[in-house]
């Protein structure tokens, strides 16, 4: 996402009170300027690829970065990328979760390399993936669990079975949500209506006959809204992250859960980006029980993968589910779904990468970072805030955390968003285009946080009036 509209004069943008907002356009002339002399390589393969790849990139949403064009990636290793202009820069993005451990962690290289003389699929059980299975009912507490190739699927998958073991037909998620292009879940609150995402193409069907939503953090409604016994699931971050991050309020979670019960639906907890808070989860350190959870992304240190555990209640009535069923396609899983490749990346990274030492190592590093931009943003008297969510750490534009999807949305300011990040990324850092999320990973060192700060109170200097 790129934030929302900037059409609206500066001095009624909230984030930009403090700013120097002609100093800040300037600024941003002068770094687009230096962005393309730095880089004449990546607008060269930019100009190529526009001549057949569709929008020019792998994926539309690539060119919605503040840059002149697409910076081009030769290679990455660790907490480090280089660019096909030769040029490195400290990563803190990685891949927006997927890399979440660093680039080519060794312990995953070794399994592919292992793997890649022994073949990628053969749509055949493997030790591996019984393996996989163990470790994570170790893991996350759930004894079940199945594959998918990516977060979306896991999610499509999962309420697809709750939908079939329950018999009812809606799902619960909160207003301003993300859970990979799953279609069910991109239904808006606008003036209280829940309203299909106008920004969704091609969806024939009325989403919002099935879609019930509501706000985070607002536990009336949540009861009102499961109150009709028609809600087979509530599909939820534990912290909300892609809209900005909305932490939940005390004690919220423990109610939600009762309120979820006491009406027969189940919970669902997507962890793909609250993996960040440590080898379990957010759930499991906070005392969640979901009756599902979905993880992608770095589950198999960044190689296409993703899974999805149940409980064993849950699992006994999916099995008679399908059991009941006529025979054919279940419309679950794909032919590549538990590939070869995928099992032993998932292996590899489970057993010797997602490990509480590389954890031990990253909380407090992220610690370091979130304090060191808090000082920058005093400084600089400017009336944001910073969001923490163990390794994950996201620079807000209000002065206290939202409570809700309505309120982080409010506050999204796509313009300055990628002015921070274009500022950054020309002095040797990369973090998030949207919502200025930073990740720290096991690669990540104390000299990498000390540059990141560096940098951003270079470019705060930059933005804020001349003293």
């Amino acid at each position: 996402m790129d934030g929302n509209s900037t059409s609206a004069p500066a001095h009624d943008r909230p984030g930009r009170k403090g700013l120097d907002w002609v100093r800040a356009q300037q600024f941003v002339a002068r770094e687009r300027e230096r962005y393309v002399e730095e880089n004449p390589r990546s607008a060269a393969l930019a100009g190529q690829a526009r001549q057949h790849l569709l929008f020019g990139v792998p994926l539309h949403w690539m060119n919605d970065w503040g840059t002149p064009f697409p910076l081009h990636v030769d290679h990455a290793r660790g907490a480090k990328v280089v660019d096909v202009d030769g040029c490195e820069r400290i990563d803190f993005c990685l891949g927006d979760t997927g890399a979440m451990f660093g680039h080519a962690p060794q312990p995953v290289a070794d399994a592919l390399q292992r793997q890649a003389s022994r073949g990628y699929t053969a749509m055949l059980a493997t030790a591996d993936a019984s393996e996989v299975a163990r470790m994570l009912s170790e893991r996350f507490g759930l004894p079940y669990w199945q594959f998918a190739l990516s977060a979306t699927d896991a999610n499509r998958y999962i309420v697809r079975w709750i939908r079939a073991a329950s018999g009812r037909r809606k799902i619960l998620v909160f207003n301003g949500c993300y859970h990979g292009t799953i279609e069910d879940v991109f239904v808006d609150l606008v003036d209280g209506q829940a309203q299909q995402r106008d920004s969704l193409l091609g969806q024939v069907h009325d989403l919002t006959a099935h879609t019930v939503v509501v706000e985070f953090n607002d536990l009336p409604a949540l009861e009102a809204a499961l109150a009709g016994a028609d809600v087979a699931c509530v599909l939820a971050e534990p912290v909300m992250t892609n809209i900005g991050m909305v932490l939940p309020a005390a004690d919220y979670w423990t109610q939600a859960q009762q309120i979820i019960r006491r009406h027969g639906a189940l919970l669902v907890m997507d962890e793909t980006h609250t993996i960040s808070t440590g080898p379990g989860g957010y759930a499991r350190a906070h005392g969640i029980e979901p009756d599902a959870l979905v993880l992608g992304k770095p589950v198999g240190g960044g190689v296409p993968c993703a899974v999805y555990g149940m409980s064993a209640a849950l699992a006994d009535r999916a099995v008679a589910a399908k059991q009941k069923a006529p025979p054919g396609h279940s419309g679950i899983g794909t032919t590549l779904t538990g590939n070869m490749l995928s099992m032993a990346a998932m292996r590899a990274a489970l057993s010797d990468v997602m490990t509480p030492a590389a954890y031990r190592h990253m909380l407090p590093l992220a610690e370091r970072l979130a304090n060191g931009i808090r000082a920058a943003i005093a400084r600089h008297g400017l009336p944001w805030c910073v969001t923490q969510v163990g390794a994950r750490v996201e620079l807000q534009f209000c002065a206290a955390p939202p409570v809700n999807g309505s309120e982080a949305d409010a506050v999204l300011d796509g313009e300055l968003e990628h002015l921070i990040h274009l500022g950054l990324l020309n002095r040797g850092v990369l973090i998030t285009p949207f919502h200025n999320m930073m990740l720290v990973s096991p690669a990540t060192t104390e000299d990498d946080v000390a540059h990141l700060l560096c940098a951003l109170d270079a470019v705060l200097t930059e933005i804020t009036p001349a003293r």
